[in-house]
């Protein structure tokens, strides 16, 4: 169970939850509630990651012996050596909890376990080496344990984009019931929506007696009452109920709940209303026993900015250099397509509010931005964006670099200048910034970015609302991990052309 006492203001929809009416013996949970079997996918998924992991160790160590000097001989030690390691394997995978259910799919926290067992199995062939006083070979050892960590790490990474698949048709997710009150609720729910991947499915809702109409309107699941949690979830056979968030005055509600809830295998979560605010920067800290959540600081200083503005500055060199003869082209073709400069200059919003010219291949008509008035009824965006389908402005060739993002590739000269990062949020327009309110503005407390999570999530397609999102939980959560799996990402986004117009 993760455990919560953040607080929150007067008024919100995170404020305390009721004691339930009903009286619960609390020395003995309620056993009325029948336990909820496990999940078949479950288990079949860590059986095939089982086998992963032995393919894994055999290949390893397989190409390590054949590549060897030494020739394989009855009594050599390379052969048992290598099958101790094939069968140590999997058993320390099982044992860094690289198998458990919560972190399928979770992604960096299982790679995280992955990466320990590895580095478990050096330490403990060193140990057994040295206490049995055995010659093991340093090259299988050295050799092997990183090779079937790195193919164990491959196969996770394939597993888990099978999973994504499955759970983005509704299949492999868990059954969850939300409780709360209704705004809080509502929200829990939105965003375990929009997160398809991470295998929730909201099935039913307790909420107080006020917000019982509006979240079945929202949300279009039975709904009960703050009593009803352990009967409703036997009743729709949920996998785990998940509390939004309370302030200390409901410790009581979720103490009896969790007793409630005691031996009938239903996980109960409770979410700290933070929902933009992860990773690193949320530890559990006890104080004189009792567990507090703790909420760091985002950074936006440090040895960690100027190693991501030294990695900027000398990707966008070296890129720049490697692409100077598409980049020629692009220009030649641009020049061709249409009357007008190659390079669109337009004045941008940086981190504290700096304004500087960003660079683009033209893709539209000299006169686009005149234009913009009289394309007004035809804005798809829903905020302080102007967006079309299908903008009549745009160029033949301008349609072709937009597609494939190729248009942005002279803000590379903005990254090696500093006034761009690699990796952040959009880039605003002075005009969107004058009307940002105070939470909006975080966006400028960094660099913007060439791509960022707006980038790989769907960028054109995105709502307002949704593009703000991304982009606070970017300053919020910010890290060099997080840029470079960004830009492996956007890879993917490109080709993939995704909300590209």
């Amino acid at each position: 169970m993760l455990l919560d006492h953040s607080t929150t203001g007067p008024g919100t929809a995170a404020a305390a939850l009721p004691v339930p009416r009903t009286p619960v013996d609390a020395a003995r949970p309620l056993r009325s509630v029948r336990r909820v079997p496990a999940r078949r996918w479950a288990g079949r998924y860590s059986a095939a990651l089982h086998a992963l992991d032995v393919l894994a160790a055999v290949l390893a160590t397989g190409a390590v012996l054949l590549a060897g000097s030494s020739p394989l001989t009855a009594g050599s030690p390379l052969v048992p050596t290598a099958a101790a390691l094939v069968v140590a394997w999997p058993l320390l995978l099982l044992g860094t909890g690289a198998h458990e259910e919560r972190v399928f799919g979770t992604g960096s926290d299982e790679y995280r376990r992955v990466g320990r067992a590895g580095f478990l199995l050096l330490a403990l062939a060193a140990l057994v080496s040295f206490a049995g006083q055995l010659e093991l070979s340093r090259a299988l050892v050295l050799l092997a344990v990183p090779a079937l960590t790195v193919l164990t790490l491959a196969g996770r990474v394939a597993a888990r984009c099978v999973l994504r698949r499955l759970r983005a048709r509704g299949a492999c997710t868990k059954r969850v019931l939300v409780v709360g009150r209704a705004g809080a609720v509502v929200d829990l729910a939105t965003a375990v929506g929009r997160e398809g991947y991470a295998g929730l499915r909201v099935v039913g809702a307790c909420v107080t007696p006020d917000g019982r109409a509006r979240v079945a309107d929202a949300l279009a699941v039975p709904v009960g009452g703050l009593d009803d949690v352990a009967a409703m979830a036997a009743r729709l056979d949920a996998d785990t109920v998940a509390v939004t968030s309370a302030s200390e005055t409901a410790a009581e509600y979720l103490r009896r709940l969790s007793w409630q809830l005691e031996g009938t295998g239903i996980e109960l979560l409770v979410a700290p209303g933070l929902i933009e605010v992860a990773g690193p920067r949320l530890h559990i800290r006890p104080f004189e026993g009792l567990p507090l959540l703790s909420v760091e600081q985002p950074r936006f200083e440090g040895w960690g900015r100027l190693v991501k503005g030294g990695v900027d500055r000398a990707v966008a060199g070296t890129a720049l250099l490697l692409l100077t003869p598409l980049l020629l082209a692009l220009a030649l073709a641009v020049r061709l397509d249409s009357a007008g400069p190659v390079l669109y200059r337009q004045e941008r919003v940086g981190v504290n509010g700096r304004r500087f010219t960003m660079l683009k291949f033209r893709s539209m008509v000299v006169d686009a931005d005149r234009q913009v008035a009289a394309l007004q009824a035809e804005n798809i965006s829903d905020g302080l964006l102007f967006k079309m389908r299908t903008d009549p402005r745009v160029t033949r060739v301008g349609r072709w670099l937009r597609r494939l993002s190729l248009d942005e590739l002279p803000q590379l000269l903005n990254v090696l200048g500093g006034s761009m990062s690699l990796v952040g949020p959009r880039p605003p327009l002075p005009r969107e910034v004058a009307r940002y309110d105070s939470s909006v503005s975080r966006r400028l407390l960094v660099r913007p970015g060439l791509t960022g999570l707006w980038q790989i999530s769907g960028r054109s397609d995105l709502s307002w609302e949704e593009a703000v999102r991304l982009d606070l939980r970017y300053v919020e959560n910010w890290s060099l991990a997080l840029d470079a799996l960004i830009v492996a990402k956007t890879f993917r986004a490109v080709l993939s052309r995704s909300g590209a117009y």
